[in-house]
């Protein structure tokens, strides 16, 4: 994964990360931020408009990522 700049005001203590499968001409991409809490996840191309954040448990998260 590459670490993302931040988007001042969005977020800012979070440290988003995009996969990096991701091209830089946008496209189907989402963001990963991780916290001691919860995994957070939005859509690459909302980050400026301050688009919504899906935040769930890390046991749901590592869940998902086995199922996979």
């Amino acid at each position: 994964m590459n670490i993302d700049k931040e988007v001042p005001g969005v977020d800012s203590h979070l440290r988003w990360f995009k996969s990096s499968y991701s091209s830089e001409e946008g496209g189907e991409c989402v963001e990963v931020a991780i916290d001691s809490v919860a995994v957070h996840v939005r859509d690459t191309k909302q980050v400026l408009e301050c688009g919504p954040v899906l935040t769930v448990g890390s046991v749901a998260w590592s869940a998902l990522l086995d199922a996979m």
